[in-house]
């Protein structure tokens, strides 16, 4: 199977700025990163509709702008695989967007993402995510937590017609993350997200975007995550990086850290056959200089790559083969005198299964 690379621009433009510190590098347009991807063998990207048209802008200048990215795009041969709109930094969503305690400033937040998703749209993106970082919250008494949730039903819902009114080929998803920027998150896991979505009145047209940090953050296990996402038909997008847990988020490189998690999302995704891209949100180094930032983007595919093939040496490894037909005998031999009340007990050869993983990571078998 082709694999389609992507990177989400934003990860591309980010100049490694932190809350602590200023920009450590100059700002990088728009245009000029979809090419530097193309000539860095990358496929595809995603972004925000700021991004690459800032908010306020007016239609003559974001048809100009939309103008010069399918041209770019074209060029390149580069495509957009999903749009997302930024609703965290400007002060008005302080309080969320969609959950806000203000009527308006709610109706401005549906407003911004139907504008965004006309940019979508107008670039070909299959996808709408929305990540909303802001529809949290950390005083719980200043809002009912069922008055939010409802207030997000209604903002989904209110999307999802508005694409099936324009007669849009895209669907929308939800990024899930327990915490950051907000305290906590409405929508916190992949299943927070599977049960609210059975909530709305088309859950058919809304998926799940799991993120490897996100799922990292909240204590969890993210090849699990992602094959919920994936077991409910609902995996519509995936956000690779890595993270250390009980960090705040860092947005890591892919193969930053954590490689046996890194390797079993990577091994359910290609045992699976899963046809999406597979998407880079991660940041560079803040000790990353603008070149620097295409030795990340290398890095993320060459480590995705790698895995790929420790996937296929597990695959493929004999004592791997039989200790897994051994496993898969058992749940299929008829009842035996091992399995009978007073028997002895079946053996199961985990650690040397585990054992085995390590050796394949580490090249020494």
């Amino acid at each position: 199977m082709k694999r389609t690379f992507s990177f989400g621009l934003w990860t591309i433009m980010h100049r490694g700025g932190d809350p602590f510190g200023a920009p450590t590098r100059g700002p990088r347009d728009p245009l000029d990163a979809i090419s530097g991807l193309a000539a860095h063998g990358v496929q595809a990207f995603e972004l925000h509709a700021e991004d690459l048209i800032p908010w306020g802008s007016r239609l003559a200048e974001r048809d100009d702008l939309i103008r010069k990215a399918r041209r770019r795009m074209e060029d390149t041969g580069v495509v957009c695989v999903a749009c997302g709109s930024d609703m965290f930094v400007d002060p008005v969503f302080k309080d969320g967007g969609m959950v806000s305690n203000e009527a308006r400033v709610r109706s401005l937040a549906i407003e911004r993402y139907t504008a965004a998703i006309d940019v979508g749209h107008l670039l070909g993106a299959p996808l709408f995510n929305i990540w909303g970082g802001r529809d949290g919250a950390e005083v719980d008494a200043g809002r009912s937590p069922i008055d939010a949730l409802k207030r997000l039903r209604d903002g989904f819902n209110a999307l999802a017609d508005y694409i099936a009114r324009q007669g849009y080929a895209m669907r929308l998803s939800i990024e899930p993350k327990p915490n950051e920027p907000r305290g906590d998150l409405y929508l916190s896991t992949v299943g927070h997200v599977l049960g609210f979505i059975a909530t709305l009145d088309h859950p058919e047209r809304v998926g799940v975007v799991p993120e490897l940090a996100h799922a990292a953050l909240a204590g969890l296990n993210p090849a699990h995550e992602v094959a919920h996402a994936l077991y409910a038909g609902k995996l519509f997008g995936i956000h690779l990086n890595a993270q250390r847990p009980l960090r705040f988020d860092q947005d890591l490189r892919f193969g930053g850290a954590n490689l046996k998690d890194g390797f079993f999302v990577v091994k359910l995704l290609e045992e699976e056959d899963w046809p999406g891209p597979r998407t880079f949100d991660a940041r560079p180094y803040r000790t990353t200089d603008e070149q620097g930032v295409w030795v990340f983007v290398e890095g993320c595919i060459r480590a995705y790559q790698i895995l790929a093939e420790k996937v296929r040496q597990f695959r493929d490894d004999p004592e791997v083969r039989q200790i897994l037909q051994d496993i898969k005998r058992w749940d299929t031999a008829e009842v035996d005198e091992a399995a009978e009340p007073g028997g002895a007990p079946r053996v199961f050869p985990y650690e040397r299964l585990d054992h085995l993983v390590l050796e394949i990571l580490m090249g020494t078998r």
